[in-house]
């Protein structure tokens, strides 16, 4: 990368970061400039000669049951082009019920059995949790910790997330 590539893109990432005073006189940090992921994401792919780009996500946080997280992951577009389509539809399907959803989010927040699940509402008998929990865990969205403990694994959360995000109209 040129001296004057590199000059740039340091501009820029100071730009993103800079303190600017609001009208009410106080500093604030502004938002990063619209865009900003988006040109970044470019760079690196112009840097590594992939010339058809690709998209990448990532996400750093802290759930309602307290645990960190934090992931990221990139593909190329032609990765993505060629990868499988039909290995994607069953862990698709498996939330696309609102009941499987629903067992996700009380288990982000913290209830991990599924003793605590029989006790919401609309969710079904315990044998209807059960095989529903196989479901999530049979693709992935879920694993057992302990004895009867159920959580998302820490690399699944910000996919969940992702899945959950571009649902949002």
């Amino acid at each position: 990368m040129s001296l004057e590539d590199r000059l740039a893109k340091l501009e820029r990432r100071v730009a993103a970061t800079e303190l600017v005073r609001g009208s009410n006189g106080r500093a604030n940090v502004s938002a990063p400039p619209e865009g900003w992921a988006l040109r970044q994401l470019q760079e690196e792919f112009a840097a590594r000669d992939e010339r058809n780009g690709g998209v990448m996500f990532a996400g750093s946080g802290r759930l309602p049951s307290a645990e960190q997280f934090d992931w990221q992951v990139r593909f190329t577009t032609d990765e993505m082009v060629a990868y499988d389509w039909d290995d994607a539809a069953e862990c698709l399907a498996a939330l696309g019920s609102p009941v499987r959803l629903r067992i996700l989010r009380e288990i982000l927040r913290g209830s991990r059995t599924a003793a605590e699940l029989t006790d919401l509402d609309e969710v079904g008998t315990s044998g209807q949790i059960y095989h529903h929990l196989r479901q999530l865990a049979a693709t992935g969205w879920l694993h057992t910790v302990e004895r009867g403990r159920f959580e998302v694994p820490p690399k699944r959360v910000v996919p969940l997330l992702i899945a959950l995000a571009i649902t949002r109209r």
